[in-house]
């Protein structure tokens, strides 16, 4: 998902040489995974009121700002220091609209979709599946999505932030250990535990199978 880190620290060294072309290659390269890692994390609400790209542009201009700091003091690799900057501007996002609505977005009625195409947190799911499936068979797979939709959010958010960032960022464990401030045995940890909470949350509202 995200752009290849040998080409970034390509860019980042000319940046650090006062290469505007370069300070800009690298946060547009950048463009599509923040917006694909902020469309998973915005709630279905927020996503009618506020578009995830004016987050990322909120995000891009943040992080043109302080990337002076950042090449000074790389605490992070380029990737997840984007993705924190982009973690707060997410949070800010759903208090700022929560407060400021006349009424609550979480009573409007949806006017769109549940999801957004091509940067659906699902999109993984749909490439899995055959484009000519029969009625039956595409049934069966819209209810295995929900389940899957429904049992992902009922996780806690800790448990639920990890599976996004390993099966839907695509980022390592090692990664994951960064990002979260971790050691990596107790991300790999937290990681499977996730992964067994999920599991348990659909084998329960699993269909029981076998004849009538």
């Amino acid at each position: 998902m995200w752009p290849d880190s040998s080409q970034t620290q390509e860019l980042l060294l000319q940046a650090s040489q006062g290469n505007e072309a370069a300070v800009n290659g690298l946060l547009d390269r950048h463009r599509e995974a923040l917006k694909r890692m902020i469309g998973l994390r915005m709630d279905q609400a927020l996503k009618r009121r506020v578009d995830a790209s004016d987050v990322v542009q909120d995000v891009l201009v943040e992080a043109h700002r302080r990337l002076l700091d950042y090449i000074n003091d790389p605490k992070l690799p380029f990737h997840l220091w984007l993705r924190q900057i982009a973690k707060d501007r997410i949070i800010d996002a759903h208090r700022r609209h929560r407060k400021a609505a006349r009424r609550s977005v979480d009573r409007e009625q949806a006017m769109t979709a549940p999801e957004d195409g091509e940067h659906s947190a699902w999109d993984w799911a749909h490439q899995l599946c055959d484009t000519e499936l029969t009625p039956a068979a595409a049934a069966t797979w819209q209810e295995m999505e929900r389940r899957f939709r429904a049992a992902l959010n009922e996780l806690e958010e800790n448990d639920r932030e990890v599976v996004l960032m390993r099966h839907f960022e695509q980022l390592s464990n090692q990664e994951v250990a960064q990002a979260l401030g971790l050691s990596e045995p107790a991300a790999g940890m937290r990681y499977l535990r996730a992964i067994r909470r999920l599991r348990a949350m659909l084998a329960e509202g699993a269909p029981e199978s076998g004849p009538p």
